[in-house]
């Protein structure tokens, strides 16, 4: 089952979901509906939004909240992506300059703050207090989990470990709240559970394949610059398997590529990664993380949504950007 064909099961909840992303996204300040329009506009795949939607209907929920909620979720992760670019010096982004390359980062920063707490307005509107104690814990944790991968930007002695902690938190924590919606919204608190586990593993599913192609993706489709991570210093799981299982030659260069001269040392350290067995072993992980995802949703009856969450965590592992 092809993204598009998942999509096509639920158009109307996708449609219903832009228009109220658009409708929401609307202030008298000139400059937010600039950025806003700009960053929201720019191609992204919107899977968390439809997560919240695939995970209504999984739930059998008939009411129209999740749609809300899912623009609630599409704004904190644009959000995200506003402070990550200011923080990781980004410039590019889905293929196009990020905006606070265009606006400068005092206007992104601000503009992500006012796009935090429009999803707070908004998520307290379905009237239900286990909502808000899940965005609000999820929200806390991906702010943790961004102070926690700073942490360990330069740090060539960070475990496999630390960095699963960190793409839990950073990532799969926002597609745990988007999948927990579901069950939420439907009053079937018996799911609740694995849902949250289907999200939580297929996030980091996702992160890890996104790791793997920052060292293999072609540039363009990728939408961004290749070897980003390394510039920024980020020890992701490829280098980190070279740092465990490489020759001395080979973990002396990437130890000094994440320690310092990063993107210098591009060339050297993708050629490395591209033949040791750190993609390939990169790839094993992400397929794990989709497989446990699939399983999760062993509790839920067959269904065409559920064929469609499961090719999800497919498609999460077998893409190319």
């Amino acid at each position: 089952m092809t993204l598009s064909e998942i999509r096509n099961l639920i158009l109307d909840d996708i449609q219903a979901t832009d228009t109220l992303i658009l409708e929401r996204l609307a202030s008298d300040v000139v400059l937010i509906n600039q950025i806003g329009h700009y960053i929201i506009n720019s191609g992204g795949k919107r899977l968390r939004p439809l997560l919240t939607l695939l995970s209504a209907r999984a739930c059998g929920y008939e009411g129209t909240d999740h749609r809300l909620m899912a623009a609630v979720i599409e704004f904190i992760h644009t959000s995200t992506l506003l402070h990550d670019d200011v923080v990781d010096a980004s410039d590019t982004r889905r293929g196009n300059k990020t905006a606070n390359e265009v606006w400068g980062n005092a206007a992104s920063v601000l503009v992500g703050d006012f796009l935090y707490s429009r999803s707070f307005e908004m998520m307290v509107e379905p009237g239900l207090m286990r909502i808000m104690q899940v965005m609000s814990e999820a929200t806390n944790v991906i702010a943790a989990g961004e102070v926690l991968q700073l942490l360990n930007c330069h740090d060539a002695d960070t475990t496999e470990e630390r960095y699963m902690e960190v793409i839990h938190r950073k990532t799969a924590k926002l597609f745990e709240a988007a999948t927990q919606m579901g069950p939420i919204l439907a009053n079937k608190p018996e799911l609740e559970e694995a849902f949250v586990l289907y999200g939580r593993h297929l996030g980091a599913a996702f992160q890890l394949i996104d790791d793997a192609l920052d060292y293999m993706a072609d540039e363009a489709e990728l939408g961004k610059n290749v070897g980003d991570d390394l510039a920024e210093g980020k020890p992701t799981l490829p280098l980190i398997f070279v740092l465990e299982n490489g020759t001395e030659e080979q973990k002396a260069l990437i130890r000094r590529a994440i320690e310092s001269d990063g993107i210098d040392l591009l060339q050297e350290v993708t050629e490395i990664i591209l033949h040791s067995g750190a993609i390939a072993y990169t790839q094993k992980i992400a397929q794990q993380e989709a497989e446990k995802a699939k399983l999760a949703l062993a509790p839920l009856a067959d269904s065409a949504i559920k064929t469609a969450m499961c090719a999800l965590a497919d498609l999460a592992v077998n893409r190319t950007h």
